[in-house]
This record gives structure tokens, sequence and C-alpha cells, in this order.
């Protein structure tokens, strides 16, 4: 059994740091099993704001994110036109890339598409979740993110790399990547375990 205290603290994962916001966000998301297609498709969408920033940033700004992209329901910000990018252009609360800001609506709308034959998104993702866990260093992307990558460019999505479907992979369960020694392994283990996979029969 690993010791998850260390000078009788709790032991966590190097990146988490010293940051109130972003030790409650490893303390009580990074890696516990979320489904839900508002949910998911949240996480997507912020993944692909991230790149080239830090994950902090994206954490701080998110309640402007949920505002400005209607909670991040995929009908409502599917039906975003024109006029709502450069709304959203306007908003300092978000990050204001055109590019990103036009991928989230895109993705919306194939997020309908793939819906309506997958049954719901989280069916989908889930089916990329890795068979075996990962032993060895971290890595940024893996097998099934490169396939889950592959398969979302495909269908037109975008801002969806291997190495941000692997980032998605970790903060929503598909894979434990808590060290062994962190504080939080065990339980997001045991979440696993208990965890029904949207889809399974």
């Amino acid at each position: 059994m690993h010791d998850t205290r260390r000078n009788g603290q709790p032991t966590r994962c190097a990146w988490a740091g010293n940051d109130d916001l972003y030790i409650a966000y490893h303390d009580h998301e990074w890696g516990r099993p979320l489904t839900g297609d508002a949910a998911l498709f949240e996480r997507i969408s912020l993944e692909g704001f991230q790149a080239g920033l830090s994950w902090l940033t994206i954490l701080r700004k998110r309640p402007a994110f949920r505002q400005a992209f209607a909670g991040f329901d995929i009908d409502k910000v599917a039906a975003f036109g024109a006029r709502d990018v450069e709304r959203l252009l306007g908003d300092a609360g978000i990050v204001r890339h055109r590019g990103k800001i036009e991928a989230v609506v895109n993705n919306a709308q194939r997020a309908v598409e793939l819906r309506a034959e997958a049954g719901s998104l989280s069916a989908f993702l889930w089916r990329y979740e890795p068979a075996a866990v990962h032993h060895g260093p971290p890595r940024a992307e893996s097998p099934e993110s490169r396939a889950l990558s592959k398969e979302l460019k495909r269908r037109g999505w975008r801002f969806v790399g291997p190495t941000t479907m692997y980032s998605l992979m970790q903060a929503v369960g598909m894979v434990n990547d808590h060290g062994p020694d962190c504080m939080c392994h065990a339980e997001v283990e045991r979440l696993r375990k208990a965890f029904e996979r949207p889809g399974a029969r």
C-alpha cells in the first residue's frame, strides 16, 4: 500500500501546485469518471481553448465560459451564428480566439450529428476508454487518444488533436493518471470500478 502522506501532509500530484483553485480541481474533479453530454462537451471545448495556455487560466475563466456558451448546451451552441461569434470575441471574460470560438460552435453542430448516430456524446466518447492500465512514465497521448482524435477529425471536429484528447481522457476518468502516491489515486480507482459506462448493457 502506498503512503499518501508526506511530512504529515496529503501527497498530491506535483502539477496541483499551491493554488487553491487548482488544488480543488485536482482533489474533486480531475480523473473522476464523468458522463453527461453537456459536461463532456464543456470539457472538450475547454481542452481546446487550453491549447497554448495553462489549465489554471482556463479554470479561472470557466464561469465566464459557461455563461458565454449557454452552459455548453449542445443544441443551444449549435444554433450560434456569426453575431454570436462576434459577441464572444468581445467578451473579456473568456479566451478571445476566433478559431477556438468558431471550433466550439462547429463542434456543437457535429455533436448533434454524432448524437443522432451514437445515442449520446457520452456513449461515443467512452467507447475509447483504454482497455489496459498504463504503467510507466507519464505520457502526452495514447493509441486510444490518437484513434479518438482521428475519428472526430474525420467527422469534422476541430481542436481535437491526440494530445488534447488524452488530456480529456485524464480529466474525465477514462484513465487514472493520479500518481500511485497521490492521495486521490485509490479513490479514483474505486470510482472507476463502480462507474456505469454510458451505453453499457
